[in-house]
């Protein structure tokens, strides 16, 4: 086991790079604040849309979904650059996988959201 903080001190520096990761990727991330901005929008609508818990839930997890996975993208993004700037096959390739990622989770929020307006107002 390699040495460290532990107990209470560990999960508050922990709390600290976390936070400190959230901060960066909003500050250096353009993707970031723009998934952020839309993952909003939804939310402030998801409490018009839903009707039950399990509703407002199926339309809110999806959001946070999306901004793991953008930040896994930009952790990814930021790895492979760091190893090296020139063109590399495997760089570019986990590069468009982690963005391919992203795209998933976008689709899937755009079916969860128009799949339950349509339930909603046209079923």
């Amino acid at each position: 086991m390699k040495p460290g903080l532990t107990g209470i001190a560990r999960i508050i520096a922990a709390s600290r790079n976390s936070l400190r990761g959230i901060r960066d990727a909003w500050q250096f991330e353009a993707a970031f604040r723009q998934n952020t901005a839309l993952s909003l929008v939804l939310l402030i609508l998801s409490f018009f849309l839903a009707q039950t818990l399990v509703e407002w839930l199926l339309l809110v997890m999806p959001l946070f979904l999306l901004a793991i996975v953008e930040m896994l993208n930009s952790a990814i993004e930021n790895t492979v650059d760091r190893v090296g700037h020139e063109r590399h096959v495997l760089s570019g390739r986990a590069k468009d996988m982690a963005s391919a990622a992203t795209l998933f989770c976008l689709l899937m929020i755009a079916t969860v959201w128009l799949s339950m307006t349509w339930s909603r107002f046209f079923a």
